[in-house]
């Protein structure tokens, strides 16, 4: 099989690709990375030398690809499907990549913040850091709210790579910093994501995973 995918099911990173390529129904080959292996982690950090997660191969076309986003973009170009996961007009495609950043900057990145701080050792925290991470979550459900009052997808009203990468930056998110009754606009669009059959396939491939996650609910 041509594409190989190296991710781990719980990395929220590597959701997003996982859920391009179930959207469109393109064939893969999942490796799933286990970095406290030693030769999981050895063979891994030959694809990935920064040992991050995903990596895609193409053996087809002799490439390798890091990196969530370049991952999606390389598939849109080169394996498209049904779903345009990065449109072809280009002022749209601008306006799906930018939605992308703000999902992965200002949703996930301040989540991770939060998830780090929780696996660190106690005496090692970081309390004030945290709490900027959880303004940084409020600040940024406060502009989808704003922006899910007039489309249903995170660009205007068809399923793209920027919905991809909300799916996991929003799930993750709600675990450290629910959306309460503040966001139901956020929550709407958290609950149509949900039921995406190619979300929820990643979610179910994660279930016996989810209990490493620090903020496991069940």
């Amino acid at each position: 099989m041509s594409l190989m995918l190296h991710f781990h099911p719980l990395a929220s990173f590597c959701w997003k690709p996982l859920i391009a390529l179930y959207e469109n129904g393109t064939a893969f080959n999942p490796v799933i990375v286990d970095l406290g292996d030693e030769r999981s982690r050895a063979a891994f950090l030959k694809i990935s030398p920064t040992g991050k997660m995903p990596a895609l191969r193409d053996d087809t076309r002799d490439r390798t690809l890091l990196e969530s986003t370049i991952v999606v973009e390389y598939l849109a170009a080169h394996y498209p499907g049904p779903v345009e996961l990065v449109p072809a007009d280009v002022d749209l495609a601008l306006a799906v990549r930018q939605s992308d950043r703000f999902y992965d900057f200002y949703v996930q990145e301040p989540m991770q913040k939060i998830v780090g701080d929780r696996l660190r050792p106690q005496d090692r925290t970081d309390p004030f850091g945290v709490e900027q991470a959880r303004g940084q979550l409020r600040t940024s459900y406060a502009i989808i709210e704003q922006e899910m009052q007039s489309h249903s997808w995170a660009v205007g009203n068809a399923f793209s790579l920027a919905d991809c990468a909300a799916s996991p930056a929003l799930f993750y998110a709600n675990k450290v910093e629910p959306f309460g009754d503040r966001y139901p606009a956020v929550k709407r669009y958290h609950d149509r994501l949900l039921q995406r059959p190619a979300f929820a396939r990643v979610i179910e491939e994660a279930q016996p995973y989810f209990k490493f996650f620090p903020y496991n609910n069940g």
